[in-house]
């Protein structure tokens, strides 16, 4: 787990990278040697812009080959700035959005028998999930759940996602669940 002070730095290296590309500018290089191993180790992220109260921007990976630290500035830059559902971010929106870095935890495999033992093995409002089946795949971080409270919903969705019809079902599914430490706040300045 992040500690408050580490949370603040990475949300300050993220809102510097957006600042930076907004003004043309790269991101200032990051020295790694001045950041705690929990920032520096390979961990993967999300993150997320949130604009009144609606999704604006969203990037993230399942897995690293970096420091969570580049990361989290790597991430930034692309949710602001490369997320193919909306155009990158004006200075304007800037000051209104919401900065939300969704730190993963190691995936883990769940093991179920048919759709409705996967079901019950869904902890709704604290599971991310991955769903894999043949070449298609697909997530959801847990604050989707937000939006797709019942568990249903919520897996015929990251089926879609998958590029998966609602209703689709097999036995080579494989589900891999993972929890986030997730933090934010509004860029503001």
């Amino acid at each position: 787990m992040l500690n408050i002070e580490e949370q603040s730095i990475l949300f300050d290296i993220a809102t510097e990278a957006i600042r930076s590309n907004l003004r043309r500018k790269i991101a200032p290089p990051i020295d790694l040697d001045s950041y705690s191993n929990s920032l520096t180790s390979n961990k993967s992220c999300f993150v997320t812009l949130i604009l009144n109260n609606e999704l604006r921007g969203c990037i993230g990976a399942l897995s690293s080959d970096h420091s969570l630290i580049e990361d989290v500035s790597e991430h930034a830059i692309a949710a602001a700035f490369s997320d193919p559902r909306f155009p990158p971010l004006t200075e304007k929106e800037r000051k209104d959005v919401v900065v939300e870095i969704s730190v993963l935890e190691t995936p883990s495999p769940l093991d179920f028998t048919t759709e409705t033992d996967l079901l019950e093995k869904i902890h709704e409002g604290e599971d991310g999930l991955i769903l894999e089946e043949g070449f298609h795949r697909g997530t959801f971080l847990p604050s989707v759940w937000e939006n797709l409270p019942d568990k249903t919903d919520f897996l015929k969705h990251l089926k879609l996602k998958a590029g998966l019809p609602m209703d689709y079902w097999s036995t080579s599914i494989t589900i891999q669940r993972y929890t986030v430490q997730k933090f934010g706040k509004p860029m503001k300045t």
